[in-house]
C-alpha cells in the first residue's frame, strides 16, 4: 500500500479474482493509499481472452492529489508474470511446480518498484512494500515466500481451504486418500496453507466460523494458544518463543453504488403494471424476469420468499419446501420463489444438480404447490438485482437455509435492497445478523422452525419493516469504504508486531570508463557528436576523437592485465554467479573426495568465460564455516576465490573479500520468529520417534551449532522422525522454525523460518543487483533435505548426477506426502542433467548451451 502518511510504499495482492480485483481497486481509492499491485500469471493462449496475456493493466488512476504527490506510478494495476509454459492454461492443482518460478519474477517486479520509487520521493533508499497480501493457497505460499525474502509483513485470506475439503472428500468416500491427492494435490495445498500460517502476521477471514471450525483444523493454528500468547503479549510477558498468526474478521466488500432501494410505501406502481389487469400495455419498461417468475403464479399478489443458490446438496432447498409445503398459514399467506442456476434440461445437468432438481419436482408435485412456487430454467447475473427487487416490491423475505454457509454473500445482497431475511444459523450468517439486526436464524434441520421464521415476518409488518430499516441503516459495515478502513487499521496494527529491518541493496560501483568501452565505433559516434569544433584552435575534432580513443584502449588493455592478476570481488562487478551446492558426502557424514574435482571443474569452467572478472563464486552448503574451511584447504582451494560462503544451510552468510565477517544485516532478516533457545531443548524429543530406543536421543553438537542454527548429531541407524513430522510438530506447538538433515542424514540442523539456502541466494541477487537467470547453481542428484528447493526457480540448475552417493532426501517427506513432481516441473528449461562425468569441458558445454558465455 502506498500511502501519504505511510510514504510511497505499495501494497501487493497476489492471485486475481474478481473480489480481489475489487479488493485492489478499493483499496487504491482510500485516503492515504496511494498504489496497490495486483499480481498474477500471465497467460498467452489463444483459448483466452487477449486481455490475461497483457503484461500490465490499470485498474485505476490516482487523485489528483495523489497523483502530485506520487507522479505517474499510483493507482491500482494487475501486474501479469510469466509463468510456467506460457501458451497454456494450467489448473490451479498442477500449478504448484512453478510457484518459485513466480516468486522470482514477482521479486524482480518488487525490487524495481523500490527502486524506481525510492528515487522519486526518498533519497535513492529503495521503498519496500507496506505490506504483502496472498489469496488463496497457490498465492498464500508465493506471498509467504516474497515476504520472507524483503522482510515485509505478510497478510493472509484463505477464502477456501485444502483441510475442509480433504474432509468432505472423504466423507462422501466416492475417492480414496490417495486418488483426492492425485485428482487435487491436495496435500501440496495443504501445505502451502500451513506455511502461509507460519509467515502470516494476521490472517482474515469473513467470520468466526472460519477461524474455528477451518483454521482450527491446521497445525500452525491453535485457537486457545493463540488467546494465550496474545493476553501474555499484552501483559509484556514472554512467549516462550511461540507464535500464532492473528486471525481478524473482516467481512468482505460489497459496491453498493449501484443500488437504490425504495421506501416500502414506493414502487407500487411497477407491481401494480406486471400484475394489473392492464398488464400489456404498461410493462414492456419492466425488467423481463420479473414477467418470468410471475407467471407461475395463481396470485402474484402475495409475499415472495426467494432462495437464491446453486442446486446443490448441501443450499437444502428441499428442506425448505417441505417446511413450506407442510405449513398451510404459509403457504396461504405467500409464494415461493426457487432460483437455482440455469438449465435446459435436468438430465444433462451433473449428478448432484440433477438429483437436487428433480427432488425439488417432486415436491411440488407431492404438496400440489403448482401456481405457488416459482422456479425459472433461466436468468442472467445481470439479473439478480432485478430478483431481489422484486421480492423487496412484494414485501417478500429472503432466506438461506444451507445446512452450513461459510459466510453469506446473499444475505447482505437481499439486505441492500430491502429485504429482511431467514438464515441458517451454521457459519457466516450468526456474524451478518449480528450486525445487521434484520432478520431470525434457524436451525437448517428444523422445518418447523424455518415454518415459524418465515410466518413470523411475512404476517407481521411492523417486525417485517423494522427488520427492513435496520438492514438497510447497517449495510454500510459491508461496503468497500467500511472494509478497506478495518483492513489498513489491522494491518498498521500487525506492522507493528514486525521487525522494522528492511533488506538493504548495494549501491552499483560506478563502472571506470575502461570497462565501459565496449565498442570503438560506437565511441567513435559518440564523440563525432560531442566534438563538432576545433579545441584549443589547433586539432581538429577527427584527430582529437582518435587521440582520445587511444587513451581509453590503452586504460581498458591495462585494467584487463590487473583484473587478471588482483581479483576484485566487489559485488557491483559481477555478471553472473557460480554456486556450487553440491552435498557431497560419504556414509560417515564427511566430504567425499567428488568435492575437490566439483570445486575445480566449475571454477575452471568459469574462470574461461567471457568477460573476465565478471564471474563469482558462491559456495552453499549445510556445514559450518569451519567445515568449508578444512575442505576448502583440502582440496587446495583458497577460500577467498569465493564471492560468498553460505554456512548452516543458508542461516549464515560470509564474505572473504571483506576478511570473512558475517552478514548481519542478513542475520537480523532471518531472525524473525526465531525462538532460540525456547526450542533448542525440545528438538531431540520431537525427532525422536516413539518406539526408538533411548540411546537413540538426538545429542546437542555444540560445535556445529550457533547463535541461529542448533545442530543435533545423529547416530548411524537411530529412529528419528522425517522432517514433515519434525515440522509439523514444531507447528503445534507454536514453533516457526526450518529442520534439515544434513550431512548424509548424520546431523539435523534447526534454522530460523526465514533462512535457507535458496532465500540466500535471492538475498545476494537483490542486494548485488544480479538477476537470477544470470545464477548457476551446481547440485548432485542427492543431498541434503532441503536440496529439492535449489531445483526451481528462475536461477539455471546443473545436476551433477554421480556426485554423491548418499543424501538425506529419504527423510524429507513421509508416505502420504506429496511427490516431487509437485515441487519440481518437468518441463522447466531451467534444469540440465550431467550424466557422464562433471569434468572441466562437459561442465563448460552445460555452460555454452545456457548462453553463459
Amino acid at each position: 500500500m502506498v500511502g501519504r502518511e505511510q510514504g510511497q510504499s505499495p501494497l501487493y495482492c497476489l492471485d486475481q479474482v474478481k473480489y480481489v480485483v475489487e479488493l485492489a481497486k478499493a483499496l487504491a481509492d482510500t485516503k492515504g493509499v496511494y498504489r496497490v499491485d495486483l499480481l498474477t500469471r500471465q497467460i498467452s493462449s489463444p483459448d483466452l481472452d487477449w486481455s490475461y496475456g497483457e503484461p500490465i493493466e490499470m485498474l485505476s488512476c490516482p487523485s489528483d492529489t495523489d497523483a502530485n504527490v506520487a507522479g505517474d506510478s499510483g493507482g491500482a494495476y494487475i501486474i501479469r508474470l510469466p509463468c510456467g509454459p506460457p501458451e497454456k492454461y494450467i489448473p490451479k492443482e498442477s500449478l504448484w511446480p512453478y510457484i518459485p518460478e513466480f516468486v522470482d519474477r514477482a521479486l524482480a517486479h518488487i525490487v524495481g518498484m523500490a527502486r524506481g520509487l525510492g528515487e522519486q520521493s526518498d533519497g535513492g533508499k529503495p521503498t519496500w512494500p507496506y505490506v504483502i497480501h496472498g489469496h488463496y493457497a497457490d498465492a498464500g505460499e508465493a506471498a509467504a515466500r516474497i515476504s520472507g525474502a524483503l522482510n515485509v509483513p505478510m497478510v493472509l485470506t484463505g477464502h477456501s481451504l485444502g483441510r475442509n475439503k480433504f474432509e468432505q472428500l472423504l466423507k462422501q468416500g466416492r475417492l480414496s486418500r490417495e486418488d483426492i491427492n492425485c485428482t487435487y494435490k491436495i496435500v501440496r495445498r495443504i501445505e502451502a496453507e500451513e506455511l502461509g500460517l507460519d509467515t502470516a502476521e494476521m490472517v482474515v477471514t469473513s467470520t468466526r466460523q472460519e477461524i474455528e471450525e477451518q483454521w482450527g483444523l491446521y497445525d500452525g493454528f491453535d485457537l486457545k494458544l493463540e488467546r494465550k500468547l496474545r493476553m501474555r503479549r499484552r501483559r509484556g510477558v514472554s512467549c516462550l518463543g511461540r507464535y500464532m498468526p492473528r486471525m481478524v474478521v473482516i467481512p468482505p466488500g460489497m459496491d453498493f453504488s449501484n443500488v437504490t432501494p425504495q421506501d416500502s410505501s414506493e414502487g407500487d406502481g411497477d407491481l401494480k403494471a406486471l400484475i394489473g389487469p392492464d398488464r400489456t400495455q404498461s410493462k414492456r419498461n419492466l425488467p423481463p424476469i420479473w414477467s418470468e417468475i410471475m407467471r407461475f403464479f395463481t396470485n402474484p399478489h402475495k409475499p415472495m420468499i426467494l432462495a437464491l443458490s446453486r442446486p446443490d446438496p448441501k443450499k437444502n432447498v428441499t428442506t425448505l419446501l417441505k417446511a413450506f409445503g407442510e405449513c398451510r398459514p404459509l403457504r396461504e399467506l405467500a409464494n415461493l420463489t426457487l432460483i437455482l442456476g440455469n438449465r435446459d434440461d435436468i438430465e444433462e445437468m451433473s449428478a448432484g444438480s440433477s438429483t437436487v432438481l428433480t427432488a425439488v419436482l417432486k415436491l411440488i408435485d407431492r404438496y400440489d404447490l403448482y401456481g405457488q412456487v416459482a422456479y425459472p430454467k433461466h436468468h442472467r447475473q445481470s439479473e439478480v438485482p432485478d430478483i431481489y427487487r422484486l421480492a423487496a416490491k412484494t414485501k417478500g423475505v429472503f432466506i438461506n437455509p444451507a445446512l452450513v454457509e461459510p459466510f453469506g454473500l446473499t444475505l447482505i445482497e437481499a439486505a441492500a435492497y430491502g429485504l429482511p431475511t431467514v438464515a441458517t444459523k451454521n457459519g457466516g450468517p450468526v456474524d451478518i445478523h449480528k450486525a445487521l439486526n434484520n432478520g431470525l436464524l434457524v436451525n437448517p434441520h428444523d422445518q418447523k422452525a424455518i415454518a415459524d421464521a418465515l410466518l413470523k415476518l411475512v404476517a407481521d409488518k411492523n417486525m417485517w419493516l423494522e427488520c427492513r430499516k435496520s438492514g438497510l441503516k447497517n449495510i454500510h459495515r459491508y461496503s468497500w469504504p467500511e472494509h478497506c478502513r478495518n483492513y489498513l487499521s489491522h494491518v498498521e496494527h500487525c506492522r507493528s508486531r514486525h521487525p522494522v529491518t528492511r533488506l538493504e541493496i548495494e549501491q552499483s560501483v560506478e563502472e571506470p570508463m575502461s570497462d565501459s568501452l565496449k565498442d570503438v565505433d560506437d565511441l567513435s559516434i559518440k564523440f563525432s557528436v560531442d566534438m563538432d569544433v576545433k579545441m584549443n584552435g589547433d586539432v581538429d575534432p577527427t584527430t582529437r576523437q582518435r587521440a582520445v580513443i587511444d587513451a581509453l584502449a590503452r586504460r581498458k588493455h591495462q585494467s584487463e592485465n590487473t583484473m587478471n592478476s588482483e581479483p576484485n570481488f566487489c559485488p557491483g562487478r559481477r555478471q553472473r554467479l557460480f554456486v556450487i551446492a553440491a552435498d557431497c558426502y560419504k556414509i560417515d557424514g564427511g566430504y567425499s573426495d567428488e568435492v575437490q574435482r566439483i570445486i575445480h571443474s566449475v571454477m575452471t569452467a568459469g574462470r574461461s568465460r567471457p568477460p573476465t572478472g565478471r564471474t563469482g563464486y558462491v559456495f552453499l552448503t549445510g556445514s559450518t564455516l569451519a567445515e568449508v574451511h578444512e575442505v576448502l584447504k583440502t582440496c587446495h582451494v583458497e577460500v577467498e576465490d569465493f564471492d560468498a560462503l553460505i554456512c548452516c544451510s543458508g542461516s549464515e552468510v560470509y564474505y572473504p573479500w571483506k576478511d570473512l565477517t558475517v552478514d548481519v544485516e542478513y542475520g537480523a532478516l532471518v531472525e524473525h520468529k526465531w525462538p532460540g533457545e525456547n526450542v533448542h531443548s525440545v528438538i531431540p524429543r520431537l525427532a525422536r520417534v516413539d518406539d526408538a530406543a533411548e540411546d537413540d536421543i538426538l545429542a546437542d553438537d555444540g560445535e556445529a551449532s550457533s547463535s541461529r542454527c542448533y545442530a543435533y548429531s545423529v547416530k548411524p541407524g537411530a529412529k528419528v522422525r522425517r522432517i514433515d513430522d519434525i515440522r509439523q510438530r514444531l507447528r503445534m506447538r507454536g514453533f516457526r522454525c526450518n529442520p534439515l538433515y544434513v550431512r548424509a542424514a548424520t546431523r539435523l540442523n534447526v534454522v530460523p523460518l526465514f533462512a535457507s539456502r535458496a532465500k540466500a541466494l535471492r538475498y545476494l541477487s537483490i542486494r548485488w543487483g544480479i538477476e537470477l537467470s544470470y545464477m548457476v547453481v551446481f547440485v548432485c542428484e542427492k543431498g541434503d533435505t532441503d536440496h529439492e528447493d535449489l531445483f526451481v526457480g528462475l536461477h539455471k540448475t546443473v545436476v551433477l548426477n554421480g556426485g554423491t552417493p548418499v543424501g538425506s532426501e529419504s527423510l524429507r517427506h513421509g508416505e502420504e506426502s506429496y511427490r516431487k513432481d509437485d515441487v519440481v516441473p518437468v518441463d522447466t528449461p531451467n534444469l540440465f542433467h550431467l550424466e557422464v562425468g562433471f569434468d572441466i569441458d562437459s561442465i563448460s558445454r552445460v555452460l555454452q548451451i545456457m548462453g553463459m558465455g
